[in-house]
């Protein structure tokens, strides 16, 4: 997907900061200079603005997190059903079997970010140089450093949770063009600790512009960022710090994703009128949203979540049904309990017989959404491959004509992701009462019962549970998998699964447990790291290639 967007409620911005030296330098007719934009807030506000359109790479509506697709394609959560060898078709899934795509070669060009990352660092620290001299109060230069030390912040987290160092630049302009080694795992986490601890004691807790930083952002950033240094107390310090500000979780699960609710700590907001969209919709709704409007290309549908995903949700009463009944493939015409399953599975799973749009969605085969057998079937042309589509994110009141233009808002960090990050920062200090609190928070909203008496791995168990049914398809699982060094096992030899589902004469349906792998998953130790992309070790003769790559 490519990002058709900037931030709703910012000032389109009058400048960029140029990576053309030419730019800084000169007096060019057609911009605004260097000299005027940091004597005038307003000018400097709108520089900084360029940084923004980088927050909705956090999530799911862009593709930086991993070009090829949704991360959760590279787990046993999603499955993409197209062979065409392009994103979000084939790609994902030989990312998923351990191909070599992610080689130093390829590694930027799908989920590295590499090269554009350290772009955007060079230009905060210019920006960061500029605003040590600027002329204006010390009230706004203080806001504008803090907005840009989160990007900083948040530009090296993308680094450290992808390859556990990083090359340190500051504000410092000299260093830019030398030769420079990686520095210390340790150093790189608390340079981001600072640079977001900065941003969080510096930024207003509100602000009247829709969509600009806050305090509460750079705090929600510290609480994330800090699980993977493994800096349990900063966890717990940005979490105290959130309590505090008035933040609730929303009365139902699917409120959380809508505009401006009380659980949203940052949210990147959309405007069909302004031309700021996103195109989510059109490739994850249903396939027989396209075909029911008339449209001549059936689309949709590339990525759908698999039956592993589905088992993962407890009944409502609490507890998770027994699936056996449904691992045959042979069939069987028992309906799935649905139903009967808690409240988050029915906001982000479609299944059979769900209401979607004032319509009975049909992923069996020959229905109006239809299925599509992986490998047999090339092409899924808006069919599912796992018997299911993805609610969560899709915006139901969509029209039909325009769904390639969403303004589904986008959740950057919201409440119920941080008690969770709290929880797992409580279990690692010892404090397992204080962790099952925070969890159960999270499962009160969606009338869970408690969990209670858990330690050790059981605790951490439901942590993870918790993590993945409440933070589903919001790009955390697969990163969190890497942080927990669970992915080499969890992610190695085994397949994914879906229901093939066939409507009866009679009208009743037979529901088939199928493999939509046909090979195993394989997660290689040596991809806990990425390696360092092959131009930046010709480019930089200070840096080495990770052991385990060479």
């Amino acid at each position: 997907m490519k990002a058709k967007y900037l931030g709703v409620g910012l000032l389109t911005a009058l400048v960029t900061l140029s990576s053309c030296n030419d730019f800084l330098d000169t007096n060019p007719t057609d911009k605004v200079t260097k000299k005027i934009v940091w004597e005038n807030p307003s000018y400097a506000e709108m520089a900084i603005n360029y940084f923004y359109a980088d927050i909705p790479n956090l999530g799911p509506f862009n593709n930086y997190q991993c070009t090829a697709g949704l991360p959760e394609g590279l787990t046993d959560e999603l499955k993409y059903g197209n062979m065409n060898y392009n994103s979000l078709c084939f790609i994902p899934s030989e990312i998923s079997y351990g191909g070599v795509i992610l080689s130093p070669n390829y590694v930027d060009v799908y989920m590295g970010v590499w090269g554009s990352t350290y772009e955007e660092i060079r230009r905060v620290n210019e920006a960061l140089s500029n605003l040590a001299v600027a002329t204006f109060n010390d009230a706004d230069k203080k806001r504008f450093e803090g907005e840009l030390r989160f990007f900083r912040g948040m530009y090296y987290f993308e680094l450290m949770k992808r390859y556990g160092q990083a090359i340190l630049y500051t504000a410092d302009l000299s260093q830019i063009n030398t030769d420079k080694a990686l520095n210390s795992e340790a150093d790189c986490w608390k340079f981001i600790y600072d640079d977001l601890k900065f941003a969080a004691q510096n930024l207003p807790t509100s602000t009247s512009a829709t969509g600009r930083l806050t305090s509460g952002a750079a705090w929600a950033m510290m609480s994330r960022s800090m699980l993977y240094a493994k800096n349990w107390a900063a966890v717990k310090e940005a979490g105290d710090a959130i309590f505090q500000m008035g933040y609730t979780l929303t009365a139902t699960y699917p409120e959380a994703f809508q505009s401006g609710n009380s659980e949203a700590i940052f949210q990147y907001t959309y405007d069909a009128a302004s031309n700021i969209t996103h195109d989510f919709d059109s490739y994850y709704a249903p396939g027989g949203d396209h075909t029911l409007a008339g449209l001549t290309s059936n689309t949709g549908g590339y990525g759908t979540p698999t039956q592993d995903m589905v088992e993962e949700y407890e009944l409502a009463t609490g507890g998770k049904p027994n699936w056996a009944t449904w691992h045959t493939t042979t069939g069987t015409t028992t309906e799935p309990p649905y139903t009967q399953l808690e409240p988050r599975f029915k906001a982000t799973i479609l299944y059979n017989g769900a209401t979607w749009r004032n319509r009975t969605i049909e992923p069996f085969v020959g229905g109006a959404d239809g299925w599509c057998q992986w490998q047999v079937e090339p092409k899924a042309d808006g069919r599912t491959t796992t018997g299911y589509y993805l609610r969560k994110l899709v915006d139901e009141k969509h029209d039909y004509p325009t769904l390639q233009a969403s303004t589904q808002p986008f959740i950057a960090f919201r409440l119920a992701e941080v008690y969770l990050n709290y929880a797992e920062a409580c279990f690692r200090l010892g404090d397992n009462t204080k962790a099952m609190e925070y969890i159960n928070k999270v499962r009160t909203r969606v009338s869970l019962p408690n969990v209670t008496g858990l330690s050790g791995d059981d605790l951490f168990e439901a942590i993870r549970h918790e993590r993945k049914v409440e933070m589903a398809f919001e790009g955390l699982y697969y990163w969190d998998m890497r942080r927990w060094n669970l992915a080499s096992t969890q992610f190695t030899g085994v397949r994914r699964h879906g229901l093939k589902v066939e409507k009866n004469a009679s009208g009743t349906f037979t529901y088939t447990y199928v493999d939509v792998d046909n090979q195993n998953l394989n997660f290689p130790e040596k991809m806990y790291r990425l390696p360092i992309p092959t131009a930046e070790l010709n480019n930089n003769k200070e840096l080495t290639q990770f052991a385990e790559w060479k």
